[in-house]
């Protein structure tokens, strides 16, 4: 049976009520107290075929079996997991082994943490390798008189930079520094004894390289460019002496007290070849005397016959 059906059936069954009028237009008593009954009476009828109709509705998904497959599309209930209870580990109540050989010593402790020493660090970072090259590296005693100096130190990074502490590199109006190989701008020295592009050194490579001042070697009428004195340590230059590039060490020399890099490379190399001269020197006499002994037993011997 449909909806509409119930729903016409039961406005039939219902019976038609009008509140009766008295003469002067108002309604009595009796009709107020009928309509509030037959509102009763229309309310629990609705309830009656509203439970009707669950129950039939019921009836009709139970023989369709829509009831028990919604209960298996349910997801099962998932017990929480349990969660373990922290033990904490009972005391050792055994006696502890000693040796009555070590009870007077006091126990070694292992959670100790290893103290780094600062001074090996320090010494590793300020460590310069330079590779070997092909020729063994070596300065005389008048290239360590070649040596630059200057009265005032030169400011880094600042000349030929741009205000965000940039270098400007410029291919028409810069000039190309004989060590960094860049066309940039700012102060370069001139040789005045080759007067060659050799001779051009910008402010930073000269003071860092070679610890003088581009402004005082521009001053200066007898000034002479690196290669001119035999000192250059461009790449190129050594290369050209069988020696491997340095790289940038400046600021590992620098630490270690040195002027620049023309100076560590000298005074170092410098004192490693007279330590060698010496070690040579050394081995020379020491044949000669064994030599000059091995001849007077020789001798010795011949005037024994």
């Amino acid at each position: 049976m449909g909806m509409g059906t119930r729903r016409k059936k039961i406005v039939e069954e219902e019976p038609s009520q009008s509140p009766s009028l008295s003469e002067d237009g108002g309604s009595d008593s009796q009709g107020e107290g009928s309509e509030d009954a037959g509102s009763d009476d229309g309310s629990s009828r609705y309830e009656q075929v509203r439970e009707q109709r669950i129950k039939e509705n019921m009836e009709r998904m139970h023989k369709l079996g829509l009831l028990d497959l919604s209960l298996k599309l349910k997801p099962p209930k998932k017990n929480p997991p349990h969660k373990k209870k922290k033990t904490t580990p009972e005391p050792n109540l055994s006696p502890q082994r000693r040796s009555s050989r070590i009870m007077t010593l006091a126990p070694v402790n292992y959670n100790e943490k290893r103290v780094r020493d600062s001074s090996s660090k320090e010494s590793k970072e300020l460590e310069i390798f330079i590779p070997e090259g092909t020729n063994p590296e070596f300065y005389t005693e008048e290239q360590e008189k070649f040596l630059g100096d200057c009265e005032t130190a030169w400011e880094l990074y600042v000349d030929g930079y741009d205000e965000d502490g940039n270098r400007i590199y410029d291919p028409i109006k810069g000039e190309t520094c004989h060590q960094c190989r860049q066309k940039t701008l700012g102060e370069h020295t001139q040789c005045n004894k080759c007067e060659l592009l050799q001779g051009q050194f910008c402010g930073d490579c000269l003071y860092m390289r070679y610890g003088e001042n581009v402004m005082e070697a521009n001053q200066n009428a007898n000034w002479m460019c690196p290669p001119c004195r035999g000192i250059c340590n461009c790449s190129r230059c050594r290369r050209g002496k069988g020696w491997m590039p340095t790289g940038n060490i400046y600021s590992k020399v620098s630490k270690l007290g040195f002027k620049s890099v023309a100076h560590y490379l000298i005074k170092t190399r410098r004192s490693e070849s007279d330590e060698l001269e010496g070690s040579a020197s050394g081995a020379d006499s020491t044949l000669n005397r064994l030599s000059t002994r091995t001849l007077a037993q020789r001798d010795a011997e011949d005037l024994r016959e």
